[in-house]
């Protein structure tokens, strides 16, 4: 039952009782599983580019900018760094004799061993000489430099000579080289938990001053926070309404699939998205900065194509028709309706303005080497079309030995490297809520004080959120892709000065 206070909190946060009632019954009924047919792989839904394809791409690209295209880069910021250092954690509250027996077991033996290396020990250090057992305490809490407490994109992530950046300083220069505009301008937006925008801020305001005295440009950043209005409820067990201590609802953060909405307030006109932990050390740009053009490059190639039918369809030139079937044969894979042939020419163009009129993603692919991460498959939608999708592995009903073995088929996984087109071949910005399968959410076993509790995450970003979009794949270098998921992560040779 709903309450006038809970009527209240509904009001705060954008959230109709709709909304709450649907969400409510989606506990009841689940979501379906992805209904996988066969993973994308080279020649099957996965691009490979020779290197006269690679130089076309890239200059594909150049000449967008060169006309003006405004182009930004889109940043998920806002996780904590607390899973970063999850293992220190451990260590920080462990016994001192357990501790002991710690410091020669992975991955401590290498935080310790090369403590030196990590483009945040000058800082520690700097405060304060520490001994090696307070090295992890002071780097955690407060005392040092509380990185326990902060998003890991104002985390120390790589040394240069004379200085350290963050991972939020690192995206600047990554702007820098690939996603500058026609007038001179770099665009990022950085989507950050409310309370840590002033830390980004402090964090980033060096870099952007250096890049703009240095190169002459102009440096636009710009934030965003998770809208309330994407929260989901908890629910209980039971499929109830979950309600704390004091009686209220409780709700809980939808995952990154909110940021659609985010992605859907910007003006631009392409954008790039990348994790926030996915930044190399600069050694590593000029591949990093040729890829995003290639990638770019390969969805603005096919956007042309696209927008040039559309608009000949537009004018009722139904001699388009055929370069349209050829395409959506060859490019996407599309199943045709049933007598397809004996419809009328409106009719056919009716069904090509409903395949093709849509936001397009690019989706750079890594071959599979044992990093985490969603797949690329061609997928069944309710509609009976079969799809290009990246999918995590929570979405395969992994009980089906059929959907099992496709799985275990697949040889890449999503780093997420994407490009995005927004607009439709008029320059209108396509409302990107309507192109979300609302069914590719799926629920989680959480607990709030002692008490267990259904949480719901909706549709994520590059999966459910995207997938009614236009959707191509392209095999990217596995050099493109550095996350950083822990703390000695940052050890690897990715994130260390080139030796």
């Amino acid at each position: 039952m709903i309450t006038e206070q809970d009527k209240a909190l509904l009001s705060a946060k954008g959230i109709t009782e709709q909304q709450l009632e649907t969400q409510l019954s989606q506990f009841k009924t689940g979501f379906p599983f992805a209904d996988i047919q066969r993973p994308a792989t080279i020649s099957d839904g996965i691009a490979q580019a020779d290197k006269s394809s690679l130089d076309r791409f890239v200059a594909i690209y150049n000449k967008a900018i060169a006309d003006g295209t405004k182009v930004v880069k889109f940043i998920p910021a806002s996780g904590a760094a607390t899973r970063m250092f999850k293992n220190m954690f451990e260590f920080m509250n462990a016994s001192k004799e357990k501790q002991d027996s710690m410091k020669n077991e992975k991955p401590y033996s290498d935080f310790f061993g090369r403590f030196n290396d990590f483009a945040f020990a000058d800082a520690l250090m700097a405060k304060k000489p520490i001994d090696e057992s307070d090295k992890i305490t002071k780097m955690l809490t407060s005392a040092g430099l509380g990185y326990g407490q902060k998003p890991k994109g104002v985390v120390l992530f790589h040394r240069y000579e004379g200085e350290s950046l963050t991972a939020a300083e690192e995206h600047i220069f990554e702007g820098l080289n690939y996603a500058k505009t026609k007038d001179n301008e770099i665009n990022l937006h950085y989507t950050v938990s409310p309370q840590h925008l002033d830390l980004f801020k402090e964090a980033t305001q060096k870099t952007k001053e250096k890049i703009e005295k240095t190169y002459g440009c102009k440096v636009n950043i710009t934030y965003s926070f998770q809208k309330p209005s994407t929260d989901t409820i908890a629910a209980t067990m039971q499929n109830d309404l979950f309600r704390d201590d004091n009686g209220n609802l409780v709700f809980r953060p939808g995952g990154h699939g909110a940021l659609i909405e985010n992605l859907n307030d910007l003006d631009a006109d392409i954008v790039f998205i990348k994790n926030i932990d996915n930044v190399a050390h600069q050694y590593l740009l000029p591949i990093t900065t040729q890829y995003k053009k290639v990638i770019a490059g390969y969805g603005l190639e096919r956007k042309h194509k696209i927008d040039a039918i559309l608009r000949r369809l537009d004018n009722n030139d139904f001699s388009a028709i055929a370069e349209a079937i050829d395409f959506m044969k060859s490019e996407l894979k599309t199943n045709f309706p049933a007598e397809f042939d004996k419809k009328s020419d409106k009719e056919k163009s009716t069904f090509i303005f409903d395949v093709l009129d849509r936001p397009l993603r690019v989706c750079g692919m890594v071959k599979n080497e044992g990093e985490p991460g969603g797949g690329p498959f061609w997928v069944k939608g309710s509609n009976g079309q079969v799809t290009l999708q990246i999918v995590e592995s929570a979405q395969i009903d992994t009980n089906d030995a059929q959907k099992a073995a496709i799985m275990k088929q697949s040889t890449h996984f999503n780093p997420v490297d994407l490009f995005c087109c927004l607009r439709d071949r008029n320059g209108k910005k396509y409302d990107l809520k309507k192109f979300v399968d609302v069914n590719a959410g799926f629920i989680s076993y959480k607990s709030l004080n002692g008490k267990d509790l259904k949480a719901m995450e909706l549709p994520g970003l590059w999966n459910g959120a995207m997938a009614n979009w236009l959707t191509f794949f392209v095999e990217v270098p596995i050099e493109t892709f550095n996350p950083v998921k822990t703390v000695v992560d940052l050890l690897r040779p990715q994130h260390q000065p080139k030796k």
